[in-house]
């Protein structure tokens, strides 16, 4: 039998971080609301559903109770399990307007054009599962979904990329916008973005906003002082210095 990954991590209430590569090194997050109803945030990579039952399982709920699989953005590590998860759990599936063409297809987002070796890195891996895109959201919008998840258009990783911001618990999930490898916050490897300039300075908005738990889809949560660790990585570039 396939070992599973970590066991959920509770970071507020209702809301937990749960690995599906790795202890922390690919996550996906759960958001319940009042009425127990559950937001999938990210489906990680194709085998990943089955760590993603099982982690329901663990905190008592079954697939159903999953109402709607949010995409961070259109990357293998993030939708390439979100088709088989939308047939267990009968959900619906949105994404950014910008990035719903690339899950609808299979295909990946395009390469950051300033960078050759991205250009062919890609040429061989554009494809990836395809998905249906039931909705999809726009910059800012408050989605009636676990309490209300406020969508941060944060592109440059990928043209749709989002991160949200879970308002009534205070986390941030900031998607690829930063990663916390190491607990080392860095921005997203620029070898794997559309526009890696564009992504540096759309990160910028995360230190605008307020939260108590900064959480990563690659890496582990920061939980004390994570608005202010988070602007002080920020504030680094604004300043020339080595990010």
């Amino acid at each position: 039998m396939e070992r599973m990954v970590a066991s959920p991590v509770r970071l507020a209430e209702g809301v937990w971080r749960i690995p599906t590569f790795g202890a922390h090194i690919v996550n996906s997050f759960l958001l319940e609301d009042a009425a127990g109803a559950l937001t999938l945030v990210d489906a990680g990579m194709k085998g990943a559903p089955q760590r993603l039952v099982a982690a329901l399982a663990t905190i008592g709920k079954s697939p159903a109770a999953v109402g709607t699989i949010l995409l961070t953005h259109a990357h293998p590590d993030h939708q390439g399990g979100a088709a088989k998860m939308r047939t267990e759990t009968g959900s619906r599936v949105a994404v950014h307007d910008d990035d719903a063409a690339f899950v609808r297809d299979g295909r990946r987002p395009p390469p950051d054009p300033a960078r050759p070796l991205a250009r062919v890195l890609a040429f061989g891996a554009r494809r990836q599962p395809s998905c249906a895109v039931d909705d999809t959201f726009g910059d800012n919008d408050l989605l009636p979904l676990a309490g209300g998840i406020r969508v941060l258009h944060t592109p440059g990783h990928s043209p749709g990329h989002c991160s949200f911001l879970h308002e009534g618990s205070g986390v941030l999930i900031t998607g690829d916008a930063l990663f916390n490898f190491r607990d080392r916050i860095t921005y997203s490897y620029a070898l794997f973005c559309s526009n890696f300039a564009m992504s540096q300075d759309t990160a910028d908005r995360l230190g605008d906003v307020e939260y108590e738990v900064a959480a990563f889809t690659h890496g582990r949560e920061i939980r004390a002082g994570a608005r202010d660790a988070v602007r002080s990585f920020l504030s680094k570039r604004r300043r020339g210095g080595s990010t």
